[in-house]
């Protein structure tokens, strides 16, 4: 038996490949759109994918599963549970299977045998895989969003990303009983999960990529209580709020990924051309570092550095209808346009290189920036009421503390709620550290309000500074 493990880190997700050398075949599970890393591992291999499968409707990235059968005839292994809301709809046209609890299915010499475990999604299911050729026990769970390393899949998706009410209750509820089921499981199992640390599929998920399931009993915290209301309590405490994009991911991966067809790449643009789109509303995402787009940028552009965090804030920021353009280094735009795609965002229409800013003063206008300010060159105006202060961080992290001047508008939530912003003042817009709170500032500039300051080190040097804090209580887990 062959485990290949696929991470991809800006999404903190996981996908395998698992193969049997003797037959020479290999399934993907849980695979993204990008299909070259398993094609490539395959070829390595000497292995032939055959057969993909994913634990559930997936939520932060448009699955690869339509992809792989479209591509090269993979058949689809796919969830039967959670009844008609939750059935793929796009399966007439491959060779497929569907699956239900107690079902099984072989890979060469490679068992699945699958497992229902609702309480992240209805349809959630989990895989036991043993090597039969070795051995007549599994060696491991493929666990998809059930169980991850110290955490488990939040319940509350459903309701707060897809608008499906009285769902989160539910769903932990339906968590609760599925963990018991989870806890009958031999300790030795391994356990591989689809997310690591950073996915915004659980809220306390570990950095190591996989544990097996008598670690998990003994230190993930979901697996110790033993009343039901406590857990759904604790469970639903919490929870970061879901990008807007994932409503769209759980729809289209329903109905059917769109297939790629060979992607075009966006267009090079001219700066003439840029500032007529510009002029005429379009959305243009300047890719850049933050202090290079506080120091200087076009105005009407929206700063999304590109870093780990930004296919996630492109999917809260921009829409599946509407085309957007990019302003990005030399040589970037493919790679920028791989990671978009990751979450289906195929409609960026162009491009002018980040190197022409410098030049767009002298020939287009003027080139707009932000100040900066540390705690303590700020705290005095913040306390005489000079300043309004946004606090851009997570609901969980308000609780927790923040700057008693301050006014909560989480950043994925602020194009929304711009008519809320104070005016006649200057904003200080806030983070934990300076980073999601430059977007907001550019954000808010690009809305038209241009006297912005970006709190340099955030909430963080704030209170490092030991200047005044509200303090609540944080959740369980």
């Amino acid at each position: 038996m062959l485990l290949k493990y696929f991470y991809h880190s800006k999404l903190a997700h996981a996908s395998y490949l698992v193969g049997c050398q003797a037959a020479g075949e290999a399934i993907i599970v849980d695979p993204g759109r990008d299909l070259e890393p398993y094609l490539a591992e395959a070829k390595a291999q000497e292995m032939r994918i055959t057969a993909v499968t994913e634990t559930h409707i997936h939520a932060d990235f448009l699955s690869g599963a339509r992809e792989l059968a479209e591509q090269i005839g993979a058949k689809l292994y796919l969830s039967a549970e959670g009844g008609p809301a939750w059935s793929y709809q796009y399966l007439d046209d491959y060779a497929h299977q569907l699956l239900k609890d107690g079902d099984s299915f072989k890979i060469g010499n490679i068992k699945f045998e699958v497992l229902h475990t609702p309480g992240h999604t209805p349809e959630h299911i989990s895989f036991l895989v043993t090597d039969t050729a070795r051995a007549n026990q599994p060696i491991g769970l493929l666990s998809g969003d059930f169980v991850f390393v110290g955490d488990v899949g939040r319940p509350d998706l459903l309701e707060k990303a897809a608008g499906e009410t009285g769902t989160a209750e539910l769903g932990a509820k339906q968590m609760f009983l599925s963990l018991q089921r989870f806890k009958t499981l031999p300790d030795y199992l391994q356990i591989w999960p689809a997310h690591g640390a950073g996915s915004a599929c659980g809220k306390a998920l570990g950095a190591i990529p996989s544990s097996t399931a008598g670690y998990e009993k003994l230190f993930n915290a979901a697996l110790g209580y033993t009343e039901l209301d406590s857990f759904v309590a604790a469970l639903l405490d919490g929870q970061p709020e879901p990008p807007k994009y994932f409503a769209m991911m759980k729809r289209l991966n329903k109905e059917g990924p769109p297939l790629l067809n060979g992607r075009p790449q966006p267009e090079l643009l001219s700066p003439e051309r840029l500032k007529t789109l510009l002029a005429a509303g379009a959305r243009v995402i300047d890719t850049r570092p933050a202090t290079a787009f506080g120091q200087g940028h076009i105005p009407g552009t929206i700063n999304i550095p590109y870093d780990p965090a930004f296919i996630t804030w492109a999917g809260w920021l921009l829409d599946y209808e509407s085309p957007f353009y990019l302003i990005a280094g030399a040589g970037q735009v493919e790679e920028i346009s791989r990671d978009l795609g990751y979450i289906g965002l195929d409609n960026a229409a162009g491009y002018i290189e980040a190197g022409l800013i410098e030049s767009w003063a002298g020939k287009h206008g003027a080139l707009q920036c932000y100040a900066s300010a540390t705690p303590q060159e700020i705290a005095g105006r913040v306390q005489r009421g000079e300043v309004a202060v946004i606090d851009v961080r997570a609901l969980s992290e308000w609780e927790s503390g923040h700057i008693p001047q301050a006014r909560h508008m989480m950043l994925g939530y602020l194009p929304e709620r711009i008519d809320e912003i104070p005016t006649g003042r200057p904003v200080l817009v806030q983070c934990l550290s300076g980073v999601r709170s430059a977007i907001g500032a550019s954000l808010l500039q690009a809305k038209g309000i241009t006297d912005v300051i970006n709190l340099t080190g955030g909430f963080q040097a704030w209170a490092a500074a030991g200047l005044p804090v509200v303090r609540s209580t944080s959740s369980e887990f």
